[in-house]
C-alpha cells in the first residue's frame, strides 16, 4: 500500500507540473476500452531449495485480457493516462527436467495467479491537434500486486504436498508508443505497444520446506482500443 501511495503521489506532482499552461480544449477527458495481448518476456533463476533437482525453472505463456484507461488532456500535446487491465489468469508452467521424481514437470501448469497492475503514463502526441492521425510516446510507472496465488494439483505433486505461493508487490518503469485516429471530436481508435518491468521473488512453502526463485519479466502489451471523449 505504501508503494502504491508513493506511485500516485509522484503521478499527481507530475500531472500538476505538466498542466501548467494547458491549452483549452472542447473535451479534456477520455475513457478507453479495448483488449490487451500480453507477452511475458520472462527471466527467472533456477528454483532453489531442499530436494530441488538442477535446472528446475519456470515459464509463463501469453494471455489476453480487457484494457481500461482514463486519459486527461494536459495541453495540446501532453496527456495523462491511468491504465488498468482486468486481472488476467496467469499460468506458470514448469521448464527444465521432463519429470521430478516420477511426476511430469516440463510444460505442466504448476501454479496460477492473477495480478492487478495500475500504470500511470505521461504521453506526448506529435503533430497538430487538428490532425486525425497522431503518433504518441509515453513514460510512467507501473505497480503490480499479485492476487489469487495458488499451487495446482500438479504443482503440489511436484513439491511433495500442499503448497502455498508468495509473490510480493513490484514497482517499475513503464513506456508506450502508439497511434490515435480521431473519427469524430468524441470518438477515437487507438493502437499501442507498451512495456513495463516487474521484479518479484516467488516463494513456495510446502509444510515448512521453502523453495524460491527470483523472477524478472517485462509484460509486453499490444493494445487495441476505442476512446470516448467528454
Amino acid at each position: 500500500m505504501e508503494r502504491m501511495t508513493a506511485v500516485l503521489s509522484v503521478a499527481a506532482l507530475l500531472s500538476a507540473a505538466a498542466s501548467v499552461g494547458r491549452a483549452d480544449s472542447e473535451y479534456d477527458n477520455t475513457v478507453r476500452a479495448g483488449v490487451y495481448y500480453l507477452h511475458y518476456a520472462l527471466s527467472a533463476d533456477d528454483i532453489s531449495g531442499p530436494y530441488v533437482p538442477p535446472g528446475l525453472n519456470i515459464d509463463v505463456p501469453d494471455v489476453v485480457t480487457l484494457y481500461l484507461a482514463y486519459v486527461r488532456k494536459l495541453s495540446s500535446h501532453w496527456d495523462f493516462e491511468f491504465a488498468l487491465g482486468y486481472p488476467p489468469l496467469t499460468k506458470t508452467e514448469g521448464k527444465g527436467p521432463a519429470t521430478v521424481g516420477s511426476v511430469p514437470y516440463n510444460g505442466q501448469v504448476i501454479s496460477t495467479a492473477r495480478w492487478v497492475a495500475p500504470t500511470v503514463l505521461f504521453n506526448y502526441e506529435f503533430r497538430d491537434p487538428s490532425a486525425s492521425l497522431r503518433p504518441y510516446v509515453g513514460v510512467g510507472i507501473n505497480y503490480t500486486h499479485f492476487i489469487d496465488k495458488q499451487s495446482t494439483a500438479q504443482g503440489d505433486a511436484v513439491s511433495g504436498g500442499p503448497t502455498s505461493i508468495s509473490l510480493p508487490d513490484s514497482v517499475g518503469p513503464a513506456a508506450t508508443v502508439g497511434l490515435v485516429y480521431r473519427l469524430t471530436p468524441r470518438w477515437s481508435f487507438y493502437a499501442s505497444y507498451s512495456a513495463s518491468m516487474v521484479n518479484a521473488r516467488l516463494t513456495a512453502n510446502t509444510a515448512g520446506v521453502i523453495r524460491t526463485t527470483h523472477i524478472e519479466f517485462w509484460p509486453l502489451a499490444l493494445v487495441v482500443s476505442a476512446g470516448f471523449s467528454f
